[in-house]
């Protein structure tokens, strides 16, 4: 497995991936909070979240390795980043990793042992598993039984660990909508100024509200 690259602050900063020392307070203080709402919701305990956009490009993935990030300012916490954008994956990049193997590896081959996708990412207590092979229809990989093994598999390898799932908007694919029924938590990702209150709530309503946890808005 590659070694990733120590990202610095430099690299941080241009990335705009959140660290205890970041310059941008706002920023830092801003998922500091999400954090602190989240655990309330969970009663202080770990969970698996689905991070997706009302539309495609709303800063899910954005979102999704800040808000790993803020739990992993934590010594006592640790989190685990997924890359379920199968049509889009870009956590790899922007982690500066270059995966051998990823989700729909693991996914395809029922020997396939889930500690080989699990990348350190250079960031203390955070680590990522990438989408893997691109695939024509993702959405396949999702509905099989080896996703649903896959779930119980990294809770069970990481049963304190904190699960951040970033996945393709809610409305332009059925990944979504299929990754929220094995998850804890979702959380909608709204541009400002992008979309229509109409998307928004359409965007909503493919939700159970059970599971909903609120919507950020993303300048």
């Amino acid at each position: 497995m590659q070694e990733p690259r120590r990202l610095n602050r430099d690299d941080l900063d241009e990335r705009r991936i959140i660290y205890p020392e970041s310059p941008d307070r706002n920023l830092v203080n801003r998922f500091r909070q999400l954090r602190t709402q989240l655990l309330e919701v969970s009663n202080n305990t770990n969970f698996s979240l689905v991070v997706t956009g009302a539309v495609e490009g709303a800063g899910a993935s954005f979102m999704s390795v800040n808000l790993a990030a803020a739990f992993a300012f934590d010594q006592s916490k640790t989190a685990l980043l997924v890359d379920c954008n199968l049509r889009y994956p870009s956590l790899h990049s922007l982690l500066d990793i270059m995966p051998d193997a990823g989700l729909t590896d693991f996914i395809e081959d029922p020997e396939y042992d889930i500690g080989r996708i699990i990348y350190p990412t250079g960031i203390p207590r955070l680590r990522l598993i990438p989408a893997g092979s691109r695939r024509e229809s993702p959405s396949e990989f999702f509905t099989s039984w080896r996703m649903e093994e896959f779930i119980s598999a990294i809770r069970e390898r990481y049963p304190d660990r904190f699960i951040i799932l970033d996945t393709s908007s809610i409305a332009d694919s059925p990944d979504a909508r299929i990754l929220t029924e094995l998850c804890d938590y979702t959380m909608l990702v709204v541009p400002h100024g992008k979309v229509t209150t109409t998307q928004v709530e359409n965007a909503v309503g493919g939700i159970d509200p059970n599971k909903f946890v609120g919507a950020i808005l993303n300048a």
